[in-house]
């Protein structure tokens, strides 16, 4: 049975446990109790860790030692998935359903990893197909970059983590990691299971410390090649700043469309609304933000939507029931709190929810928003789910292109026509048909464009990708 007793993990330097006097305290966020504390380290700690890592990395790790230990650390996540899963809520907030649901993604970040760690890299070009060509063959093989930094984000404290560095240490690349200081336990928890998988310690460093001190001048260093951020638009922006000439991925923020035409068969329509718009408390960048929803078809749809919603119960993250835990502080649910009502001081209408107790948000259906209400001009990072009127998918594409995001998006209709325009027409990473914006598997190409991110995709392979230089070369044979 999980204990409520508070936990303590230090920071990890090359492999290396490391204690300083200073402390950061990662509290509950459904009672403000507090869930355990994390050492935060001195810049000194930080030189020490890229220095492990520049000197670690003249090492090789075969792809066979590479994807033994990814499959030792998902067999030990399997073994553990309960502890994790139960650290998870009390860090978050979220209910047991996700937290479960977490590690569940993170033990197929693991495999996948695994497998694309024996995959060959290299590929095999002849050169006697042109005129201009010779009888050659021409070669290419990846190599890992000399250290990565990583920043990871709250609102998925394990896979988000695991999404970093299981591509890393399948493309043997050495990573420094600074998880949220929202829920640092997880990921610190995560770092001593990977190295009890048999992670050599230059590999991975992990740690929480200052913005000045450390967070920063890991940011800025030269002998950082690569940053890879998950997290806001100010903060992504701010990184590409202060990162100089070295390669970014920078994941930010989305304000996914749920696009329900008129031929849309409403059962599912609504399902994929509740899903898309109340998993996770609704803090996924991927969550549905706005239901765009044709107007002939909208009291119908949302009949069978409030309906719906009325079944997702929002209450003590920790209790089996509950399916909608809190978001990850009060001063966040404030935030969404004052949008419901500026949306509906310009006109909308509350149908379900609206209540908020502390850090506690109850899922919350409006209906009649206007397109200039912050609720849906902003990213609202929490389970809201505001309705908007459109007339025809033309209307819904020219909405959704004229705002400033472009991570993921979704249309609910059985038109294969409407379907194949909204995914050539829609700026954005990802669209699904029938599915919630953010469906994937962990090793598919995701990311954003526009103010969510640079175009740069995550996901297991195009990570590996990205943590590797291209060597090129030719031989007369």
């Amino acid at each position: 049975m999980f204990a409520k007793a508070m936990i303590h993990c230090p920071a990890y330097i090359a492999g290396r446990a490391v204690e300083t006097s200073r402390k950061l305290e990662v509290r509950y966020p459904y009672d403000g109790s507090l869930t355990g504390t994390a050492t935060l380290i001195a810049r000194e700690h930080l030189d020490e860790a890229i220095q492990a890592a520049l000197a670690g990395g003249k090492k090789t790790l075969s792809r066979y030692e590479r994807a033994t230990i990814l499959r030792q650390a998902a067999a030990l996540l399997a073994e553990r998935r309960e502890e994790f899963a139960r650290l998870i809520t009390r860090e978050t907030g979220l209910c047991l359903r996700e937290s479960r649901y977490e590690t569940g993604r993170s033990s197929d970040v693991l495999e996948f990893a695994a497998m694309e760690a024996l995959r060959d890299d290299g590929q095999i070009f002849s050169c006697d197909i042109s005129p201009m060509g010779k009888a050659r063959k021409i070669f290419t093989t990846r190599y890992p970059v000399s250290v990565i930094g990583a920043i990871t984000p709250f609102n998925h404290p394990l896979n988000q983590v695991a999404h970093k560095l299981a591509p890393a240490i399948a493309a043997g690349a050495p990573m420094i990691l600074k998880p949220s200081d929202r829920t640092p336990l997880t990921a610190l928890k995560f770092a001593a299971l990977l190295y009890e998988a048999g992670l050599p310690g230059w590999m991975l460093s992990m740690f929480v410390g200052s913005l000045e001190e450390v967070v920063g001048p890991m940011i800025e260093d030269e002998r950082v090649e690569v940053v890879t951020f998950t997290g806001s638009v100010e903060i992504g922006k701010s990184i590409a700043k202060r990162a100089g000439y070295k390669k970014l991925c920078l994941e930010l923020g989305g304000n996914s469309p749920l696009i329900v035409l008129a031929d849309a068969d409403l059962e599912l329509a609504a399902k994929l609304a509740c899903e898309g718009s109340f998993r996770n408390s609704g803090q996924r960048c991927t969550a549905v933000k706005r239901i765009l929803v044709v107007e002939e078809i909208r009291a119908a749809f949302t009949e069978k939507f409030v309906a719906l919603a009325k079944t997702y119960l929002c209450g003590d993250p920790e209790a089996e029931a509950t399916l909608v835990g809190t978001v990850i502080t009060e001063d966040s649910a404030k935030l969404l709190e004052r949008r419901v009502k500026d949306a509906v001081a310009m006109g909308a209408k509350v149908l379900l929810g609206g209540g908020r107790k502390g850090a506690l948000l109850e899922p919350t259906v409006l209906t009649n928003v206007s397109r200039d209400a912050e609720v849906v001009a902003e990213e609202s990072f929490g389970p809201l789910a505001p309705i908007v009127s459109i007339r025809d998918l033309d209307d819904a594409i020219a909405y959704y292109n004229g705002g400033r995001f472009g991570l993921s998006s979704s249309v609910v209709t059985n038109d294969l026509a409407a379907a194949m325009k909204a995914a050539k027409e829609l700026k954005t990473g990802t669209t699904n048909i029938n599915e919630v914006p953010g469906y994937r598997l962990e090793h598919t190409p995701f990311g954003g464009v526009r103010d969510s991110g640079l175009g740069i995709k995550e996901g297991v392979v195009e990570a590996m990708k990205f943590f590797s230089h291209v060597k090129t070369f030719s031989l007369p044979w």
